[in-house]
Parts: C-alpha cells; structure tokens; sequence
C-alpha cells in the first residue's frame, strides 16, 4: 500500500502548486545563500569585486538597497535569518512538498508569518517610509527582487490553510 493510499494524499503531479512551490523554494534557498549570507557575515560589497557572489549583491544593492548594502545590526539579524534559519526551512519545505509530509503545515504557517511581518512591514517600512539614508531610490528594481519573498510565503499560507495540506490541490 502506498504512502498517498494511507494519507489520502494527492500524488504530487496533481498538486500543480505544490510543483511551483518546489522550484520557488529552490530559487530562495540558492538566494539566501548568495545574497542574505554576504551581509551577515559582514563581507563588503559596497565595490565591484571579481568574486561572483560579491559582485552580485554589489550589482543589486548598488542604487537599490542602502537598507541592505550597509546593514545596520538589526538588519544583520534579518539576513542571518534568512541565511540560517529560512534557507534550512526551504530545503526541507521543497522535500516536504515533494513527498507530501502534512507535518509541514504548522512550521509554513510560522514561517510565512514570520518573513511576512519581518519583510513585508518592517524592511519594507524602512525602505519606503524609514529614514532618508535607508530609503530605496529605485523602488521598482527593489520591488521586483524583493516583493516575491512577500507575496510567495502568502501564498504558501494560504495553500497551508487547512489541516492536511496534500490531500487537497490547492
């Protein structure tokens, strides 16, 4: 008897969004590496450099993100989340919704929370309504990188809703 006959889970290739999810959780565990790692181990970026990874969040932050490319403590605080805490989380999520582990529920809910409240109102509160040093002065190039690290962890709350997740499609 297979898992999905006890659980009464949906096989995977009928849960279309749980798919997306894999491959967006996938991107997000690469980015918190190459992206949230640099500022919280306090590497500078403020210059182009040859190193790829630097050179990457100098290209991003340059213009874009004072907020990030300077971080104060607090911030620091915010990307080693995301570097330690968030990017484990996604590897386990992306398993989790492959094999259709229901327990995943609770900790999505706390995560989406969590990075909602975190990213969505206090960073970019600062961005946009902070003091002049953090503001963003291109809103739309911080948008696009940063408004999917919003908008997918809502979505992951809402597709968590509900107690057993993977017995449904959405």
């Amino acid at each position: 008897m297979t898992n999905n006959k006890i659980t009464g889970n949906l096989p995977l290739k009928d849960r279309p969004i749980d798919i997306f999810f894999m491959v967006i959780f996938s991107i997000f565990a690469i980015t918190s590496c190459i992206a949230d790692m640099v500022p919280t181990l306090g590497v500078d970026f403020n210059e182009a450099s040859s190193n790829f990874i630097v050179n990457a969040n100098h290209w991003y932050a340059e213009g874009t993100d004072p907020l990030f490319q300077n971080p104060p403590v607090w911030m620091k605080i915010v990307t080693g989340l995301s570097s330690f805490v968030y990017m484990p989380f996604y590897i386990i999520l992306v398993i989790a919704l492959y094999k259709g582990w229901n327990k995943i529920q609770l900790p999505s809910v706390i995560y989406a929370t969590m990075i909602a409240t975190i990213t969505g109102i206090i960073v970019f509160g600062v961005e946009f309504f902070g003091e002049p040093e953090w503001r963003t002065p291109n809103p739309i190039k911080f948008l696009s990188f940063n408004l999917p690290y919003v908008l997918i962890p809502i979505l992951l709350l809402i597709r968590m809703r509900k107690p057993l997740p993977f017995t449904r499609k959405f």
